[in-house]
């Protein structure tokens, strides 16, 4: 259930979550999680042991109501949710085509494709966006259309959400 007293989190998977790109030297850390069943990976999808289950008690204190922000749908709470100790959060549907690839091109000048589609599902409601495409493109409309204080913050895909990241992230939930 939203809380329409508190700021939204808008929460992107791949990269914030998972990190991808160039390995870190050694590879990327994996997990096992104490909340899944016997620490299994959900869905047998090998990049879910990517992901630090620590990050989902970590969402969960921040001052906002978490919603998924990903191309992933209902598949984050179905696998993620589980892994990270979440319960089911709310998703923000796309339109999506029959490859379950985004319906909306990306607007001019670099508008990321889900920049509208937020402003509008968050209806007025401040929010924090956490995403590793997020532009200045992306910045400068969401300051010019959306009513309520907005924070796009981009996080570097290789390495995931970190402790700068929660941090800003907590800090600026605080004041709104």
């Amino acid at each position: 259930m939203i809380d329409p007293d508190r700021p939204l989190l808008f929460l992107d998977v791949d990269g914030p979550l998972i990190p991808f790109g160039d390995p870190p030297p050694g590879g990327y850390p994996t997990y096992r999680s104490p909340y899944a069943p016997s620490g299994a990976t959900p869905a047998g999808n090998p990049l879910i042991a990517r992901v630090d289950p620590e990050l989902g008690p970590r969402l969960l204190r921040l001052p906002a109501e978490p919603v998924w922000a990903t191309t992933w749908l209902e598949d984050a709470n179905e696998c993620l949710a589980p892994w990270l100790g979440l319960p089911r959060l709310p998703v923000v549907d796309w339109p999506v085509d029959d490859t379950d690839t985004p319906d909306w091109p990306d607007g001019p000048d670099g508008l990321h494709w889900k920049t509208r589609a937020l402003v509008e599902w968050a209806d007025g409601r401040p929010f924090a966006w956490v995403d590793d495409e997020i532009t200045e493109a992306d910045d400068r409309w969401v300051t010019a259309h959306s009513p309520a204080r907005t924070l796009l913050h981009r996080v570097d895909p290789r390495r995931g959400l970190t402790e700068a990241d929660f941090t800003t992230l907590d800090t600026w939930l605080r004041t709104v």
